[in-house]
């Protein structure tokens, strides 16, 4: 059927800021979902309170409103936009929570609005764990056993019944939040409290734990005429026990017979047809046991979800962007697939290459925290890879992780021993891929680590090819290795830096040449979503080595721009929303923009936002393949945070151009001492400070400039490793720990400004015009990181000399420092004396918060600066923010009880909120103030 004509405005809801759990995926669709409604002629209004989304930029929707996701705000709304329709499947749980709320409180009817793609019986049947147990019972689809408690003793009177081991859900929560496994009754009472406490009903469902069983999801689409589509089956590597978003994924799935594919199919589509009104993209999740393939249903997600952003990366598939047409009455046989552009959108996928997803986690940033993963979800972001086969694809992946990992391996540290490796497989930790491959290097059968893990024999094969060739290519160096054996390296996934450790005395460069000279070199090929039956008309690729290669590279000016990698605390969306902008600048400009990333739940990997997409790692090897075949006029590195900055020298030395600021002026600022060294040219105040490599030398230093100070290693994010010591004895502490694990990295010893109030600029600088783009203030004292710290838009208790002085010293620096493009600025201010505490000459977390404070597209003009199109006189940039707007971090230490809440110079918040206020008599500001401020003076 055609659309709905009826239907006028719609309102998205988002999902507020960035946790554990609810990540940039919902940006994504989001993102998708307002893009495909507006082509439509719909007008749609936006609400979301995360400033670092390109879902809440003005060119999104038609009307954006940054306000908290509440009742309140959707009645402030609806009384001033004549709304039609509510869609709230892109905003995950949170979403979803909020609409049933707003029904309950009769908001819907009271204002005439429906909900579209979903209704609140299809989300409550979803959602809560009892009716979703007794939906499958009446469709007759096996669950495990289980029983709904709402309270302490009823849930203890159910698990004797059921016996153990059991799982404990909550109903109506995100990522697993208040689950948890019970293997026995010492665990039972403590568990059973945390559910009922996470459920905002206060229930949690009390069932059997089918541990050890394979775990399998479903991404499909369905449309009011009950036409269902599998867009892709993913198979968890882990087994049922670990929360899928903690999983290592695969598809398409690997080791699942044609029987129990079509059963599982068969099942799904049954679940999604009897579910209600529910028209959309929709997630299923069963479990099988790997004995007799008996299959159990764990849940329905009536919405797009983490899965849903990864299953469109890994076919090129849109699913919240057909989820959004169908949702306003489209019919699947009426929508085309935008990737052939010839097919319908009824067309399922088909996959001849491999997808592998792998989790990334910060448990550095959560010290003592259980690293055990389980039911709750406890990562922070992932990498996608594709490859032609599942070893290629998982060393891909870890080249990806932004964790020194350069394959599947842990090369150049220490190994455990056998008997270590095999008490450290018996538990699901974060590096257990990782020693699975070091258990089999050890010899260790395969037999032995599948009984350990409950994992696939299938993908425990597989890594053992990876370490057979391995020990091959142990026999070798880098003269004597044969071409076939170096090809065979090659198909599996070797980096050239792992293949330097095996076969030592060579760097990654001979590796590369000697590869080359035997015509060893990347082809790409290209993502189509129909295993090339059909011609698809998007170029979007990834990298094997074949023969045949499938990008070719226009004779048109082109811009690279590289991403940030997988999110993690300290690097999150805030570079996908200037990578975006980026990538619309350059076109804009006249060039092809061309984005390399690896990180499937942004919206700058989406389809068709560049000219090109290479989905690949963001490592110096891909990228240096991949400018070796394109050519561009040069790389943008000012937008994918510290990941892209970190391959600015490597550019440098293969002479490429880097677009904007150089890498040696980027490298006077990132460089600690060299900064220092400048401010002290300059004439500028910073805390008196040195450098040291060892310990003895660090005490020397401190002793000179003075305790209380501050320890941190040169080029670090986050505040990585920043500590606060007071005596010798911290000191050393610290310093052992920072030689520990950055080896040979320059300490850098500051004094630390105690009890001062700390500020930050952000700043365009063209060569000619320096524009400031923000200065903030910092409610919280000096010694907790700039992005733990509530800011405020514009500074308020802040003199207009010292705002002045901040002002005159971030322009000096920029000068100095030859700045084009973007600089973020932090300072000190004490007894009215300002220092320069550092520089960040890139896109900083601040810089979307205050292009949407001020309304004012920065990352654009930041962008066609850099690349020398525009001057700063070029634009009008007229600030409009009546009142004043709050950055406030928000926090995931739910999700690990006991840790350490403390904050400090190493930055722990997951995401941020953006509020505005009208002045400082703001009751919510005030007590902020108060709580948060209590060692300024007044």
């Amino acid at each position: 059927m055609p659309k709905d004509s009826s239907i006028k405005s719609v309102l998205i809801i988002g999902s507020g800021p960035i946790i554990i759990g609810q990540a940039c995926e919902f940006d994504y669709s989001g993102s998708q979902a307002a893009r495909s409604l507006r082509e439509e002629g719909i007008r749609v209004i936006l609400i979301n309170s995360n400033p670092a989304t390109i879902m809440t930029d003005p060119m999104m929707a038609d009307r954006v409103y940054l306000l908290p996701l509440t009742v309140e705000s959707i009645e402030q709304i609806l009384e001033e936009n004549q709304i039609d329709a509510v869609l709230p499947t892109m905003g995950g749980q949170t979403a979803l929570n909020l609409c049933k709320e707003a029904d309950e409180l009769g908001v819907w009817e009271k204002y005439n609005v429906r909900l579209i793609g979903v209704d609140i019986k299809a989300i409550n049947k979803a959602e809560d764990r009892e009716l979703f147990r007794q939906f499958m019972i009446e469709l007759g689809i096996q669950v495990a056993p289980a029983r709904i408690a709402n309270s302490y003793l009823e849930g203890k009177e159910f698990a004797q019944e059921i016996g153990f081991p059991l799982v404990i859900r909550p109903s109506f929560t995100l990522g697993g939040t208040g689950g948890g496994f019970v293997h026995s009754k010492d665990e039972l009472d403590e568990a059973l409290n945390r559910g009922l406490q996470a459920s905002p009903i206060h229930e949690v469902l009390v069932e059997k734990a089918v541990l050890g069983w394979k775990e399998f999801e479903l991404e499909l689409l369905r449309d009011d005429n009950d036409n269902v589509v599998i867009i892709c089956t993913v198979e968890n590597l882990d087994p049922m026990g670990v929360h899928t978003g903690d999983s290592i994924t695969v598809a398409p799935a690997m080791t699942l017979s044609d029987t129990a594919y079509q059963d599982m199919r068969n099942k799904a589509m049954m679940m999604m047809r009897n579910l209600g009104n529910f028209a959309g993209g929709c997630n299923v999740q069963f479990a099988l046991n790997p004995e007799n393939e008996e299959l159990i249903a764990i849940e329905i997600n009536p919405r797009v979800s983490r899965s849903s952003a990864l299953a469109s990366k890994a076919t090129g598939y849109p699913i919240a962007k057909v989820a959004a047409k169908l949702a306003i009455g489209y019919t699947l046989d009426e929508l085309s697939n935008q990737i052939t552009g010839t097919t319908s959108a009824c067309f399922e996928p088909a996959l001849d290459y491999v997808i592998v997803k792998v989790p990334r986690w910060n448990f550095d940033k959560f010290k003592g925290a259980d690293e055990t993963l389980g039911l709750q979800m406890k990562s922070v972001g992932e990498v996608m890879a594709i490859g032609r086969t599942f070893p290629e694809a998982i060393q891909k992946a870890c080249q990806s992780l932004e964790n020194d990992a350069v394959g599947l391996g842990y090369y150049g540290k220490s190994l455990m021993k056998s008997e270590q490796l095999l008490e450290r497989l018996k538990t699901p930790k974060w590096d257990r891929i990782f020693r699975i491959k070091d258990a089999l290097m050890e010899g260790v059968s395969v037999k032995t680590i599948q009984q350990l893990t409950n994992i696939d024999r299938w993908f425990l094969y597989q890594i053992n090819d990876i370490v057979n060739l391995e020990k091959q290519l142990q026999e070798h160096d880098l003269e004597s290795v044969p071409a076939t054996l170096l090809r065979e390296a090659k198909q599996m996934g070797f980096s050239d830096k792992q293949l330097c450790y095996l076969f030592g005395n060579c760097e990654e460069e001979d590796v590369y040449e000697k590869r080359k000279s035997l015509n060893i070199v990347r082809t790409y090929k290209m993502v189509d979503t129909c295993s090339a039956e059909f011609e698809a008309k998007t170029p979007y690729f990834y990298s094997t080595f074949d023969t045949q290669n499938e990008s070719i590279p226009s004779d048109r000016k082109k811009v690279i721009v590289l991403g940030s990698g997988p999110n993690r605390i300290g690097q999150g969306i805030e570079f996908d929303y200037c990578c975006t902008h980026g990538l619309q600048a350059i076109q804009e400009c006249g060039y092809d923009a061309i984005m390399v990333n690896c990180n499937p739940e942004t919206v700058s990997t989406d389809f068709d936002m560049a000219n090109k997409l290479y989905f690949e790692p963001v490592f110096w090897e891909h990228l240096w393949e991949i400018i070796e075949l394109e050519k561009p006029e040069g790389v943008i590195v000012q937008l994918g945070g510290q990941t892209a900055l970190k391959l600015a020298k490597r550019l440098q030395e293969k002479g490429i151009r880097i677009i904007g600021t150089s890498f040696d002026n980027m490298d006077i600022a990132e460089d600690r001492g060299r900064f220092s060294d400048l401010l002290k040219d300059l004439g500028i105040p910073y805390p008196n400070y040195g450098t040291a490599y060892t310990t003895d030398e660090a005490l020397d230093v401190a002793k000179e400039v003075g305790y209380p100070v501050l320890v941190r290693p040169s080029y670090v994010l986050g505040g990585q490793r920043m500590r606060i010591v007071i005596n010798e004895e911290e000191l050393e502490k610290a310093v052992i720990s920072l030689l520990k694990h950055l080896p040979g990295n320059k300490i850098l010893i500051d004094h630390f400004l105690d009890r001062c109030q700390e500020a930050e600029i952000d700043a365009i600088f063209d060569g000619e015009e320096f524009h400031v783009m923000g200065v903030m203030e910092h409610i919280e004292p000096a010694g907790i990181h700039s992005g733990d710290s509530n800011a405020v838009l514009p500074a308020f208790n802040l003199t207009p000399l010292e705002v002045t002085t901040m002002e005159y010293y971030a322009e000096k620096i920029a000068r100095a420092l030859d700045i084009r493009g973007l600089i973020n600025i932090q300072f000190a201010v004490k007894g009215g004396k300002v220092y320069v505490i550092e520089a960040n000459p890139r896109a900083s977390r601040t810089t979307p918060f205050i292009a949407k404070a001020y309304q004012v597209p920065y990352l654009n003009i930041a962008t066609k600066v850099m690349l020398g199109a525009n001057k700063l006189k070029d634009f009008t940039m007229e600030k409009k923010l009546d009142g004043f707007a709050i950055k406030e971090p928000v926090f995931s230490f739910n999700k690990f009880p006991g840790v350490n809440k403390e904050l400090g110079p190493e930055m722990k918040s997951t995401g941020e909120a953006i509020r505005f206020i009208r002045d400082l008599r703001d009751p919510y500001f005030r007590q902020l103030y108060k709580e948060k401020s209590m060692y300024l003076s007044k």
